[in-house]
């Protein structure tokens, strides 16, 4: 059986991902039309590549259908409960920065910090009669962050698309995404709170504890020698 691994599909995580295997010797190539999604390894021995989302690859990846994966590590915590408990984490490559965070209205100039907002998000509800919402597609990561802080007052609202419009378009008060410069934040006038950083998130090879090793460990073993890395205990 050859070891499948899954590498997002398209974009800058495509291309970091293809030059941070190729710059250890294992070159990484689509193979057919842009669309089609597939593509080869060569450099090592058994190895299968697999063009998925990146938002894919966390499920296929627990249900063992492939068995490394690249994705980012938010992606892997907010969509795996005990994810480390289903995936293991084989190496941190360097790119792909972004943190998870809260943001509230620049023009809240008494909430920076997530106190404020516990306090913030109590007076509303008090004001309004129904809950502070928050917009995010982080529900997981947000919802254990907040509960761990001793925010209660509030809703999740989800938001799969331009998350940091919904406060200006009136369906959220407040967002929680991924961010790397602030900019685009700061101008949809939001502000990020001081204490809020939720995770920091990087591309990561992550490996699969509910795939089929029987057969393919020996391609992991080359992989692993070749990358510079220690075989995961899965």
């Amino acid at each position: 059986m050859m070891l499948k691994i899954g590498v997002p599909s398209k974009g800058r995580l495509m291309e970091k991902t293809f030059d941070w295997f190729g710059a250890r010797g294992v070159t990484m190539r689509q193979t057919g039309a842009e669309r089609e999604y597939s593509g080869a390894v060569d450099g090592v021995e058994g190895v299968e590549l697999v063009l998925l989302s990146a938002g894919e690859i966390p499920r296929e990846l627990a249900a063992g259908r492939i068995h490394l994966g690249v994705t980012g590590s938010d992606l892997v915590r907010d969509k795996l409960a005990d994810w480390d408990m289903q995936v293991a984490e084989l190496a941190k490559l360097g790119f792909g920065h972004a943190d998870l965070i809260l943001a509230v209205p620049s023009v809240w100039i008494d909430v920076d910090t997530l106190d404020d907002l516990d306090a913030a998000a109590a007076a509303f509800r008090a004001r309004h009669g129904f809950r502070l919402r928050i917009a995010t597609k982080y529900h997981r990561l947000v919802r254990e962050f907040l509960t761990a802080n001793g925010v209660a007052d509030y809703q999740l609202v989800d938001s799969q698309g331009a998350t940091e419009g919904t406060v200006k378009n009136l369906t959220a008060e407040a967002v929680a995404d991924i961010t790397s410069t602030g900019e685009t934040l700061r101008a949809n006038h939001l502000k990020i709170l001081s204490d809020s950083v939720i995770h920091r998130s990087q591309a990561t090879l992550f490996a699969a504890r509910a795939a089929d090793w029987s057969q393919a460990g020996a391609g992991l073993a080359a992989l692993c020698e070749k990358l510079g890395l220690t075989p995961p205990a899965l």
